[in-house]
């Protein structure tokens, strides 16, 4: 059953479309039982929240959509259904020590020095 839960959640999360429900129904309703149910049974078998289960796939999925470099943080908090961007980088920063922007930062560097190590003309460029 947890790992009904965990794939709920994960169905929620990464879904390419904006689910309009809050989690708690979304997984009571796929699963057919109480969300206070589940929620018992998320915390003693899995030692976390169903709530913290939530907010570590979305920082997951937001590291994902920064990496591909397609979406802004706005679109990406959208997309994630946070209320807002600062909402984001809250939760995005007590899960990882890390701002999003600070991330895309990290990543654009990265993709740099890939870019000069495969081509050293690009670094004199």
């Amino acid at each position: 059953m947890v790992q009904k839960i965990k794939d709920a959640i994960v169905e929620l999360v990464f879904s390419d479309e904006i689910i309009p429900v809050k989690a708690s129904i979304y997984i009571s309703e796929k699963l057919n039982h109480s969300y206070g149910y589940l929620s018992n049974l998320f915390s003693e078998v899995a030692y976390t929240s169903i709530e913290n289960f939530i907010i570590l796939q979305k920082i997951e999925h937001a590291k994902a959509l920064i990496i591909r470099n397609k979406q802004s943080l706005t679109e990406i908090a959208h997309k994630l259904n946070y209320s807002s961007v600062a909402h984001l980088s809250t939760q995005f920063k007590n899960t990882t020590g890390i701002t999003p922007s600070q991330f895309q930062k990290i990543i654009g560097k990265r993709r740099r020095a890939q870019s000069t190590a495969i081509n050293p003309k690009m670094q004199y460029e």
